[in-house]
């Protein structure tokens, strides 16, 4: 076995044996890493409140066959703000869920890692209605697997686009309508978030434009995903 060190974000513990937990932790040098934290769930557990899910961290790791160990944890950022608040926290589990299921282990990534650690120290700071829906967004461009939203994929109009489907590879006009409805603005807010106007969509109030966004951006990604996002069926809005 050999020692190394990574920086990440803690995307998911779990029990393991009697007083052991293991961390799924997204790291910058070295991508999905799963390690075994030792006597986690003892009193005594050096561990155990540095590496909860959503913490940043500094780690000292021995490289096993199967799980690597943890032998050193320094806490960078525990999120205070978002853990204090139930929506925040729900919101930010959906973001944690959506980047364990598209990356796979020891792969690092470091646009994935940055816009990830970007979306929760935005989180902190201020929570914006748009703020999922516009990281999700962004892990699909990075997959290549962007939906068109300025014509309609059935006929290839740019007018009366009311819906978003998909299965169909993205915006449907009202006579090609399938998938699920989307406002004039929401396709607007789309675009900007994909079009270097990040900013300005979430300076977006919440309103029934931002919530069907967020449904049709969600439907979009389990369908690239191939599975749901189970931390989305808690109410984020």
């Amino acid at each position: 076995m050999s020692l190394y060190r990574a920086t990440g974000i803690v995307l998911r513990t779990f029990k393991v044996a009697e007083a052991d937990r293991i961390a799924v932790v997204f790291s910058l040098e070295h991508g999905k890493i799963r390690a075994v934290v030792k006597g986690v769930r003892k009193t005594t557990a050096r561990h155990g409140l540095r590496l909860e899910p959503l913490a940043h961290v500094a780690l000292q790791l021995y490289r096993g066959r199967d799980l690597d160990t943890v032998t050193q944890v320094q806490g960078i950022d525990t999120f205070a703000a978002i853990r204090n608040d139930l929506d925040r926290l729900a919101r930010a589990a959906v973001l944690l869920e959506a980047v364990e299921v598209s990356t796979l282990d020891r792969e690092p990534d470091e646009r994935r890692y940055q816009l990830l650690l970007g979306a929760l120290r935005t989180m902190q700071s201020r929570d914006r209605p748009l703020l999922v829906s516009a990281m999700l967004l962004k892990l699909l461009q990075l997959d290549g697997v962007v939906p068109v939203l300025d014509a309609c994929t059935g006929c290839g109009q740019t007018e009366e686009l009311v819906a978003l489907d998909p299965q169909a590879g993205g915006a449907r006009c009202r006579a090609c309508r399938s998938g699920m409805l989307l406002s004039p603005r929401g396709f607007e807010l789309a675009r900007m978030m994909l079009g270097g106007q990040l900013g300005g969509a979430l300076n977006e109030e919440r309103s029934l434009d931002t919530e069907g966004l967020d449904r049709v951006v969600l439907s979009a990604v389990e369908q690239h995903f191939e599975r749901r996002l189970r931390a989305a069926t808690v109410n984020t809005h």
